[in-house]
């Protein structure tokens, strides 16, 4: 199996652009969100369950999820939220899995929001990686980039680890508080220290400045 850092942080802290950074370095990029997106969009291979166990008001014209309709109803009933991941969570962790059996960079980074929360993904991985901000950021950022309010960010924001909790399981640590030219030379870092651990060296854990 290649060598697997997991990426996580909460919502807002960046993951995506961190993500972009890596690829842009050599890695190989898997995202789970990225592959909900796809299971959930037109003619996605979880949409058939999708309808059976919600029904068809929440499929939109397309045959894709309605999201926004899906988002209201699971932050509502923590049951529902419980039924949609019983369908989407198999389907992902399949698709993680063929995924990263064709890697051929030297080392994969695998995208999951709630990595430290879920745990399923722990016994794929060799590092775990936190990208991490202050709270205020994440709901700011969060808000500015999505139709969000701020009491949807921090119902979101509850259902996740509390920062403290994810940067005491952090192997890294990843500051998204500054300029883009910082968290780059971070990201940098970051990349030679896996290249160097995929190829069989070892550096200790690493709490980047800010």
């Amino acid at each position: 199996m290649v060598y697997c850092v997991g990426m996580t942080g909460g919502i807002g802290c960046g993951k995506t652009t961190v993500a972009q950074m890596f690829a842009e370095l050599g890695a190989a990029i898997i995202d789970t969100d990225d592959i909900s997106r796809a299971l959930t969009g037109k003619n996605g291979a979880a949409m058939s369950a999708i309808r059976t166990a919600f029904g068809v008001e929440f499929v939109d014209a397309d045959g894709a999820l309605r999201r926004a309709k899906m988002r209201q109803l699971v932050f509502a009933e923590p049951a529902e939220k419980n039924r949609l991941e019983a369908i989407l969570h198999p389907l992902i962790h399949a698709q993680v899995v063929t995924m990263l059996a064709q890697v051929r960079a030297a080392y994969c980074m695998l995208v999951v929001p709630l990595l430290l929360e879920t745990r399923q993904y722990l016994p794929l991985l060799n590092r775990v990686l936190v990208v991490d901000c202050p709270e205020a950021d994440q709901i700011t950022r969060t808000m500015a980039r999505s139709p969000l309010n701020e009491g949807e960010v921090r119902a979101i924001m509850r259902n996740q680890l509390t920062r403290v909790d994810r940067l005491n399981q952090a192997d890294d640590v990843l500051p998204n508080a500054g300029s883009l030219i910082v968290l780059q030379g971070a990201v940098k870092n970051l990349h030679l220290d896996y290249l160097q651990r995929a190829s069989g060296g070892h550096s200790e854990s690493i709490v980047l400045p800010e």
